[in-house]
């Protein structure tokens, strides 16, 4: 079951990304584009940490964002060596406009199902939350 549902969640995620770059953005810009809009401000270390890069793959994705907009870098209001990434409001639109754009094509495609198995997908996408989501219930003892 474990690898049916990741192999699913993948192919279910490249489906939704077909058009991600009608706005521009690549995959990994996105991506640390979301963490930005969602977890900000953040220190570039912190950023590259929760995506799995080094610092300066991250400096170079969000000299991107920045030249284009879509983030801005600040002083850290505790450590004045270091400098936060936040997104700007046209970083908050362009994602935004991106995660419209994926959840009206999985809408479309949902809007196929019948109304039983849509529920029954409704029931399966609150135990995938759950399963996600590390809860005090979910802790060993």
């Amino acid at each position: 079951m474990a690898d049916r549902l990741h192999s699913a969640a993948i192919q279910l995620l490249r489906r939704v990304r077909v058009r991600d770059g009608e706005l521009g953005l690549s995959a990994p810009r996105l991506s640390a584009l979301s963490v930005i809009v969602f977890a900000g401000p953040i220190t570039i270390s912190e950023l590259a940490a929760t995506q799995g890069v080094r610092p300066p793959t991250m400096t170079r994705l969000v000299d991107g964002l920045e030249r284009d907009g879509l983030a801005m870098r600040e002083a850290h209001p505790e450590d004045g060596r270091s400098v936060q990434v936040r997104a700007t409001g046209m970083g908050r639109l362009a994602l935004s406009r991106e995660r419209q754009q994926r959840t009206g094509a999985l809408s479309t495609r949902l809007a196929e199902l019948s109304t039983r198995d849509r529920e029954t997908l409704g029931r399966a996408v609150a135990l995938m939350e759950r399963v996600a989501h590390d809860t005090p219930r979910d802790r060993p003892a």
